[in-house]
């Protein structure tokens, strides 16, 4: 393994997430399918302005039981699994890019499944864990750690001892040597297609167990975000890394800071153990023994603590819900960390996987039905995104404190968040370093055009006219993004349609209908190169066509004129693992080369 650190030469987006103009914050939809995120994206997510959406691991696993954490055992790199498939995964993120949600990706690069036995994993590909073989990836016995472990076990004995830690298995999972460089470029392909489909970033799952100096590699050989995804071509993803430091151990959070943020669990127990004393929350952050504002990742809950993994300490979850609006309100109001906010399903079991259904598609109310929370969907959360995207750049101004568990800051002259934690409504005049105006009240209604469907607060000589409530939604906060005039972004949401607008897009049938742009493609670049736009909600359904002119025209496959492409202007139409037959029915080229870094499933020339 590498044992030195690269501080320097990552750009800055590691840190830094590259969110869409006005939005922020992420939502963790936990173990929702990729079609229902991508329309949680067009229908709420993105008219929240929020910023990303942290998915659950959409690679191929094992298949216990059903459980949540099967998820995380997985034996390929193929994207099949019960949330969806390769197809169903690109399209998702190209709508939620569309409308300035990015993607954080779940990724496992520590380990594979569980030892012993062997079978067919979610995407059919066959596996032997006891012999150490996936030839869906391939991986083999040289490229497992075993070897390097000394316990009787081979799983971890003593987290006092580092090796142990990075070396063994975890609870018997098939612990990945990233110090070979076989194992390395597996990895960076495995990341890097995340990257091509137009990803902006990943959650790295148990880094704790990998040596900070063999992520260092894997990370600074990715590729830039997507310019075909509207990224600029410059931006690195972001990086944020799971590392339970809860101290006494001597692996610590800040080995992972040189190339990532990491999630900081520490908070999870700071608000936790605040939510009757808000006031203490003033100065959270390094103060406290906390990681660097720039280096952190933090959240109130998450999928492992709230159920009962991840550390100790009062962790505040969605049974207790008033005292979770107001933790979350803070979390993505005050300036310290890149807050993550969870959204959860019901479960009376530990290791209960997700519903039968999914969520029941957003419609302006506050909830999801069918056994999922949706916490994102609550009143005092749900416009959180537009709150914290209009304030970026600034820092807490201004911190007042009411007699009853309350207080109020503003983020320099760009917001204002008050927070009621008391037992009677909050009313009164609390100094701001907002302009006088007069707003909406996010967190009691929404903005629209022609003005607020809630009640506003008006700010006049640095004062703000407050009357927060103490019930359902026990929070106000305003931007100078929307007004009490209008001009913010109108609560209507995209109905679900099927097939194609009308003229020469629905006249042309699905299935003739024949790709002109590739995964990630906007609209602009679309029509620039004579095409189509014609967005469709038909999952696989391309969107960027050839007019019926060129449509069925060419070889749509191998061996045509259109397929003539020098080695150096082939551009990557596949993906990992993809075959002749597959690649042709994208309507894209096949030909194998000896020549490394050449795509053998390519984009012909029109």
């Amino acid at each position: 393994m590498k044992l030195g650190l690269t501080l320097f030469g990552l750009g800055a987006a590691q840190w830094e997430a590259a969110y869409a103009p006005g939005h922020g914050g992420m939502v963790h939809l936990f173990e929702w399918s990729h079609a229902a995120i991508a329309e949680e994206c067009e229908k709420m997510l993105g008219p929240k302005k929020w910023g990303a959406v942290q998915v659950s691991p959409p690679t191929e696993n094992r298949l216990v039981g059903g459980q949540w954490w099967e998820r995380y055992q997985p034996i390929s790199y193929k994207l099949e699994n019960r949330s969806g498939n390769h197809q169903e995964f690109a399209d998702m993120v190209r709508r939620c890019n569309a409308v300035g949600v990015r993607t954080f990706v779940d990724v496992i690069p520590n380990h594979m499944c569980g030892g012993g036995g062997s079978g067919t994993g979610s995407g059919g590909t066959f596996f032997d864990a006891g012999s150490l073989d996936f030839p869906g990836v391939p991986y083999s016995r040289n490229d497992m750690n075993d070897n390097n472990c000394y316990t009787s076990s081979g799983n971890i004995e003593n987290y006092g001892d580092a090796n142990q830690v990075r070396n063994c298995r975890l609870v018997n999972l098939i612990d990945l040597n990233q110090g070979t460089e076989y194992v390395r470029g597996k990895l960076v392909d495995y990341l890097n297609q995340f990257i091509d489909l137009g990803a902006a970033g990943f959650r790295v799952d148990a880094c704790k167990h990998m040596w900070p100096g063999d992520l260092d590699v894997i990370f600074g050989r990715l590729k830039n975000l997507n310019v075909r995804s509207g990224f600029k071509g410059t931006e690195r993803p972001f990086i944020f890394q799971e590392v339970i430091d809860q101290g006494g151990e001597p692996i610590t959070a800040n080995e992972y800071t040189g190339f990532g943020r990491v999630t900081e669990f520490k908070y999870c127990m700071g608000v936790g153990s605040n939510t009757n004393s808000l006031k203490h929350l003033a100065n959270i952050g390094p103060d406290w023994g906390y990681l660097s504002p720039m280096s952190s990742v933090v959240f109130v809950n998450n999928h492992d603590n709230q159920r009962g993994h991840g550390g100790g300490g009062h962790v505040v979850t969605f049974e207790e819900s008033w005292a979770l609006k107001t933790l979350t309100t803070f979390m993505m109001g005050h300036d310290y960390g890149e807050p993550r906010v969870m959204s959860s399903y019901y479960f009376s079991d530990p290791d209960e996987g997700p519903p039968g259904w999914q969520p029941n598609g957003f419609n302006g109310g506050f909830g999801c039905e069918n056994g999922w929370v949706c916490e994102h969907r609550w009143r005092a959360i749900q416009n959180l995104g537009m709150f914290r995207g209009s304030v970026f750049g600034t820092g807490v101004t201004k911190w007042s404190e009411g007699w009853d568990n309350q207080i109020a800051f503003s983020r320099g002259n760009k917001g204002f968040m008050a927070i009621n934690g008391g037992s009677s409504n909050w009313s009164g005049s609390i100094a701001t370093s907002m302009p006088d105006g007069e707003y909406c009240d996010l967190g009691q209604g929404d903005p629209t055009d022609g003005g607020c469907t809630g009640p506003t607060i008006r700010v006049s000589g640095g004062q703000a006219q407050i009357n927060v409530p103490t019930g359902d939604s026990p929070v106000s906060y305003i931007s100078v993004s929307y007004t009490a005039t209008g001009g913010g972004p109108s609560p209507t949401y995209p109905s679900t349609t099927t097939g194609s607008p009308g003229g020469e897009c629905s006249s042309c049938k699905c299935s003739n209908k024949r790709d002109c742009g590739e995964i990630g493609t906007l609209e602009g670049d679309c029509t620039a190169k004579g095409c189509l736009w014609c967005p469709s909600s038909v999952s696989g359904e391309p969107w960027c066509i050839h007019s019926s002119s060129n449509n069925g025209g060419g070889d749509g496959g191998t061996g045509g004129s259109s397929c003539n492409v020098s080695d150096s202007g082939k551009r990557d139409c596949g993906y990992m693992g993809i075959n002749s037959s597959q690649c042709q029915a994208l309507g894209c080229c096949w030909s194998e080369s000896q020549t490394g870094g050449v795509p053998w499933c390519f984009y012909p020339a029109f």
